[in-house]
């Protein structure tokens, strides 16, 4: 997509910056990624991870290792297509290491992964972040919060939330 896994890196570590740059960021380090040897990491592994921690836990563990990868990934700037990186991430967050080993290896979370991008493919979802509201609006993109607040409150009026 971007012609090389260094410009891809530099690309995306380029929009990591200017996302630090809004208020109340997160305490992104796009630098630190910088620095790391690794090509940027791709979503595969940690939409596997947050799937394997999902079968063992439910949602509640598939969001605390969502939480965790992103902490790992964007603050720590770990390595989250590295096998063991994930593991270690699930160790961190309590679950049992040898289990999420196994399910993150296995077709049933490959296929449940294949599952959930063939839903939001069928939706027009096609980027992250996209949040979608009652099944037929989406907002997609770094979208400021007072958007979401103004969404939300059309949608609470029974008004269409996207109407200008």
């Amino acid at each position: 997509m971007f012609g090389s896994p260094e410009r891809g890196k530099a690309e995306i570590l380029n929009h990591w910056r200017a996302t630090k740059r809004l208020p109340d960021s997160d305490p992104i380090d796009p630098e630190l990624m910088q620095t790391r040897s690794f090509p940027y990491p791709y979503s595969m592994p940690p939409l596997r991870a947050v799937k394997a921690a999902e079968l063992q836990g439910g949602m509640e563990a598939h969001t605390r290792m969502y939480d965790h990868l992103q902490h790992a990934h964007l603050v720590e700037a770990r390595n989250v297509a590295d096998p063991q990186v994930l593991i270690d991430c699930a160790i961190e967050i309590y679950l049992d290491g040898r289990r999420f080993q196994a399910d993150i290896e296995s077709d049933v979370t490959y296929d449940a992964v294949m599952t959930d991008r063939a839903e939001a493919h069928n939706l027009g979802i096609s980027g992250t972040p996209t949040v979608v509201f009652e099944h037929k609006w989406m907002l997609s993109g770094a979208v400021p919060i007072e958007t979401y607040r103004q969404v939300i409150d059309r949608l609470l009026a029974g008004q269409d939330p996207m109407a200008s």
